[in-house]
């Protein structure tokens, strides 16, 4: 039985990123192996992923969190670093989040960043008149991670170009104004694009040598949803030209091309993208130092929060109690949080994110219960059958360390439950509820799988693994959390069956899941894979023609994602989006080894709560 573990194992080693050599360097992550390798993440669901390798004995389970010297600058590609400062367990990070101390970066009293916010909503209400600038600047304010201080006017320019026809616009503006409409919840026909079409229906061979167009274009085409061809034969066109041109482009739009190539926009995370993006649009010729200076203060602002935030998921961790108790179960509020920042980026979340950031470190000491533990059947179906009734006469028939586990999530779900009733006047619990019971139910058939050496197909492992995955949990706790269009019809829609909109995310979730862990688990002895499922049903020998077919899956997948964008039925933006992000969190944290900016899960935590950016 592994035995607790502190809530991040790391080494101090070369900086997050080797470009970023104005940034202060706060290692701070997940499990690293003695050679300082990035995260490994286990497990075969998602939030459930988290690593399980707890080990309170080994040394190198500390954070190291090491201070500038006073007389270092900045202008060095690696900053000397004074005396670091370790921090081993919960209790010590909650010790440096509460320290008082003042980087460069905090000097600014706000005043600063209040008149640039007031400069850029000014600048941005004058372009109107210009639909590609407004446009160009909408999408560098959205990349930036400032969006949130200009909805009202970002809704007025969208509102203003989706009312008109451009008849002369180029490829580029054409599928820049796509995309900011549709990833925006604005209704645009992808039919603009048939003017770039020859006479046999394929895009025009001039088109070729545009490469800002085609750029343009291929970023566009991944929001397409069902039925939308021209979109994914756009998708084909432009990528191949892309792909091809690589080696003649000049160095800064090889880049960026490259990124876009290896993971577009529209897949990417918020705040990572926020962080990556200052530093490309700082390089810029002709970039605006205003907006750069305002974004660089308010990243340094949302930073700040989420070590509040931080601080107080972690204290009410070590208030509980669990790990202590329950030495088996993973000890990982941090790598919670990083879940939660994925699905609601924006500052005005932060209640949301700390109750989500609870039920999902819940979650995984209940996992633990049914696999790491390795619970009797007997334990397990009392487990289940206790939270089917949801009453505390339920627990008294479970053993000890169960009865720890279902009195935290029965009084943490009331808590949330009693927090919505407070606020908004609604009566959730027995919504909150029934997806715990439901989750409940799919670990227990996960582990009559396995218990009857049963394999399920393939349909039935990626459905039962949504559940498990903490997705549907998620989501349903977001809707209620963050309170935008809760209306009679909508709360019709969220369950018994869970939406689309949840499924098409949850199975994202899942298949990602498996793309990064299949090896682990095999490994391990756990269920097939939906790899190797997907083998089995189409006689595949291969794991790389399995992995191939679970990626077109996924492709699809996000098809029906988009038709959700475009429908919209009843569900509220707020929860699209929410659904939409936990897509995109499941793809960067899964497919990290493939990030050529940030390259490990090690150096996302870093760079979105513990390293600030330094002019």
């Amino acid at each position: 039985m592994a035995s607790s573990t502190n809530i991040a194992n790391l080494v101090l080693s070369k900086p997050w990123s080797s470009s970023s050599s104005k940034a202060l360097y706060f290692p701070l992550g997940g499990r690293v192996s003695s050679a300082c390798s990035s995260w490994q993440i286990s497990k075969r669901s998602s939030f459930r992923g988290i690593s399980r390798n707890n080990n309170s004995n080994n040394s190198s389970n500390t954070i190291c969190m090491c201070m500038p010297s006073p007389s270092q600058t900045t202008s060095s590609s690696t900053l000397p670093m004074a005396a670091p400062l370790i921090i081993r367990d919960n209790e010590s990070l909650l010790k440096y989040l509460h320290q008082p101390l003042v980087l460069p970066h905090e000097v600014d009293d706000g005043t600063m960043r209040k008149e640039l916010l007031e400069i850029t909503r000014r600048e941005l209400m004058r372009s109107i008149s210009k639909p590609l600038e407004a446009l160009q600047m909408m999408d560098t304010i959205q990349r930036l991670g400032l969006a949130y201080h200009f909805e009202e006017e970002i809704n007025i320019i969208l509102s203003e170009v989706s009312s008109k026809v451009y008849d002369d616009e180029d490829l580029m503006t054409a599928g820049l104004r796509f995309r900011l409409l549709r990833h925006n919840g604005h209704q645009i026909t992808p039919d603009i694009f048939c003017k770039f079409l020859n006479e046999n229906g394929k895009f025009e061979d001039s088109l070729k040598g545009d490469i800002m167009g085609l750029l343009s274009l291929y970023e566009a085409s991944y929001l397409g949803a069902n039925g939308e061809d021209i979109l994914f034969e756009a998708m084909e066109f432009s990528e191949a030209q892309l792909r091809s041109s690589l080696p003649s482009l000049e160095a800064q739009l090889a880049t960026k091309v490259s990124q876009a190539l290896e993971l577009p926009r529209h897949r990417r995370m918020v705040r990572l993208e926020a962080r990556r993006f200052i530093e490309e649009y700082s390089k810029e010729n002709g970039h605006n130092p205003d907006l750069l200076e305002l974004a660089k203060l308010d990243y340094n602002k949302v930073q700040s929060l989420h070590q509040m935030e931080l601080s107080e998921i972690t204290r009410w961790w070590k208030e509980l109690g669990l790990v202590e108790k329950l030495t088996f179960a993973r000890d990982r509020p941090l790598e919670c949080f990083l879940w939660t920042v994925g699905l609601l980026p924006e500052p005005k979340y932060s209640a949301c994110r700390i109750e989500l950031a609870k039920t999902i470190a819940i979650l995984l000491v209940i996992d633990d219960i049914f696999d790491t533990h390795d619970g009797p059947m007997d334990e397990l179906v009392l487990f289940t059958n206790a939270i089917r009734k949801w009453d505390l006469e339920a627990m008294e028939e479970l053993p000890e360390y169960m009865k720890i586990c279902y009195m935290a999530l029965y009084n943490t779900t009331n808590e949330i439950c009693y927090k919505i009733l407070k606020e908004n006047g609604w009566s959730v619990l027995p919504y909150l509820k029934s997806t715990w019971i439901d989750m409940i139910e799919g670990f227990m058939l996960e582990a009559r799988w396995f218990n009857d050496g049963e394999t399920p197909n393939l349909e039935e492992y990626v459905e039962n693994g949504v559940t498990t995955a903490g997705a549907y949990m998620a989501l349903v706790h977001l809707f209620f959390l963050i309170g935008q269009g809760v209306t009679q019809e909508s709360v019709k829609l969220l369950m018994d069956p869970y939406p689309k909109l949840f499924s098409c995310s949850g199975r994202i979730l899942r298949l990602w899941d498996d793309l990064g862990t299949a090896k682990e688990e095999q490994e391990r002895g756990d269920l097939a894979s939906s790899i190797h499922l997907f083998m089995k049903e189409n006689n595949i020998t291969c794991e790389e023609g399995g992995r191939k077919g679970i990626m077109k899956l996924i492709n699809n997948l996000w098809k029906d994602l988009n038709s959700e964008l475009v429908s919209r039925n009843a569900m509220p933006l707020a929860i699209i989006k929410a659904a939409f992000n936990m897509a995109r969190a499941s793809q960067v944290v899964y497919q990290h080894e493939e990030d050529t900016y940030f390259s490990s899960v090690d150096n996302y935590v870093k760079a979105l709560f513990f390293t600030p950016i330094i002019n």
